[in-house]
């Protein structure tokens, strides 16, 4: 059965997940916060950066909220990575500090973001058995964003690799990073799905590029990344899974 047999998925209706594979398909699969852990370390460390600025006159919040700005400022300028978030943490401080900014300051804030570059890849629940399920039976691509020597580091780092038909590393997602993947390597948009957990990178705008698309929540997806889901055209499917585990069930 193709996917354009099918009745497309809302969302609100896709607790239940198919128990009929579909025939080959080509699976474009979000790495950070659906394959591994990612964010929490970032939130750590942004927990700490907080702690220690210690504001006398701004809120916990109000803080986050100053580095909010400064981190789409950065991104904007620098593009997604460790390098960026470093440099909105001290871009942040030193807008905010009350007092003379020394390199000893610098260093313990940067300090706060050793652990996210030192840490073991820790692995979502069933995502290596899942994905050594799928790779047999699809083609299946890692599409990711942000600073590709990083994102490639953490995929040798997952052991992850030899899953993988191809790995494509973007500088930001969107509904034109998406097309442009389809021309480049002559995609089906009918049998190509997107994968993930970001309602802004990874379902929304494949949604618009034309393709189908499963979306797997994560209870720490980074806030830049949160927004309201789209509905999917006509003839197009948008399934909500629990988990990673369950692709499984539907691939």
């Amino acid at each position: 059965m193709s996917p354009e047999d099918q009745s497309p998925i809302t969302p609100q209706a896709a607790g239940q997940p198919r128990t009929r594979s579909l025939p080959h398909q080509t699976l474009l699969i979000d790495a950070d916060d659906t394959l591994w852990e990612n964010n929490i370390y970032f939130e750590r460390a942004i927990s700490s950066f907080i702690s220690y600025v210690n504001h006398r006159t701004y809120t916990p919040q109000e803080v986050r909220q100053h580095l909010n700005r400064h981190e789409m400022a950065t991104i904007r300028a620098h593009g997604y990575g460790l390098k960026s978030f470093r440099m909105s943490l001290v871009r942040c401080f030193e807008e905010l500090a009350d007092i003379p900014v020394t390199p000893e300051m610098h260093r313990e804030i940067l300090s706060f973001t050793d652990a996210i570059a030192a840490d073991e890849m820790e692995l979502i629940a069933g995502v290596a058995e899942t994905l050594h399920q799928l790779a047999g039976r699809h083609t299946v691509w890692l599409v990711t964003k942000g600073n590709e020597t990083e994102q490639r580091g953490k995929l040798t780092r997952s052991s992850l690799a030899h899953f993988f038909h191809g790995v494509e590393v973007l500088p930001e997602k969107n509904e034109a990073a998406y097309r442009a993947l389809i021309a480049r390597h002559g995609w089906n948009a009918d049998t190509t799905w997107m994968i993930g957990n970001s309602p802004r990178s990874d379902i929304n705008p494949s949604l618009a590029a034309g393709l189908h698309a499963v979306f797997i929540p994560h209870n720490h997806t980074w806030i830049m990344e949160e927004a309201e889901i789209s509905c999917p055209s006509d003839g197009k499917q948008l399934i909500e899974l629990a988990s990673f585990s369950q692709l499984a069930e539907i691939f």
